[in-house]
């Protein structure tokens, strides 16, 4: 039996508000690629941007476990010759939160052109203000830490 295939040009897409303050960075970034590759769909196709937006606030505040806020390193090349950047968690975190979460849903998503489409529809930033009131996003819950 065949299905027909949604158009991307039909696909109506909504917007998601997540609030990242006291939640685990890995449970977040996952929630956070299933929803911008549109797995939580009917309609689902691997080949296709079927996802929505998704809007993650308070990024400063995301919990990492373990020790990972000391051992855990972030690398990437400038380019040139000699550039291999290394930074921790914990200032990575201190200067850029929002790449970490970037980062972390990212490495979740598909490589390539299909990939590279999705994480465009994801805005993260360092304080509980955005700039997306007029899309009024809806707010998703995510699982948060366990005390233990």
């Amino acid at each position: 039996m065949a299905t027909s295939q949604p158009k991307v040009e039909t696909i109506a897409r909504k917007w998601y508000l997540v609030d990242a303050e006291g939640k685990v960075l890995g449970r977040l970034a996952t929630q956070v690629a299933t929803i911008l590759r549109g797995k939580h769909k009917p309609s689902f196709a691997p080949h296709l941007d079927l996802g929505d937006h998704v809007v993650v606030v308070n990024a400063e505040k995301v919990h990492l476990t373990g020790s990972k806020l000391a051992t855990k390193t972030y690398r990437w090349h400038t380019g040139y010759i000699g550039g291999l950047r290394e930074i921790s968690a914990e200032r990575m975190l201190r200067t850029h939160p929002e790449r970490v979460i970037e980062w972390a849903v990212q490495g979740m998503l598909p490589k390539g052109r299909l990939g590279r489409a999705m994480v465009k529809k994801l805005k993260v930033y360092r304080g509980p203000e955005h700039p997306h009131a007029s899309q009024k996003p809806e707010p998703l819950a995510v699982a948060t830490r366990q005390s233990s």
